[in-house]
């Protein structure tokens, strides 16, 4: 079942996770916008909207209307998908 194709913004998602996870986008940081976002990761706008709201769902980021989206959380601190912290 790995071997499944996965689409473009869970793959984008994931990529920004890592970053997170990383240090490279620490807590409050600003993600770029999405304009910048196309063309820094190749995808389109579609693309990177749906994956930040992936983000928002796993509780890594949070979007602030006209101000852009910040970075809140850290990769396994929402929870487990049982419902149980790490």
């Amino acid at each position: 079942m790995t071997d499944l194709p996965r689409y473009e913004y869970v793959k984008l998602a994931d990529a920004i996770a890592a970053d997170i996870s990383s240090g490279k986008l620490p807590q409050g940081a600003a993600l770029p916008g999405e304009r910048a976002m196309t063309d820094l990761y190749g995808v389109s706008i579609g693309t990177v909207r749906r994956a930040i709201v992936e983000l928002r769902k796993r509780g890594l980021v949070a979007t602030l209307p006209a101000k852009g989206t910040y970075v809140i959380g850290q990769p396994g601190t929402a929870g487990n998908e049982d419902g149980t912290a790490d």
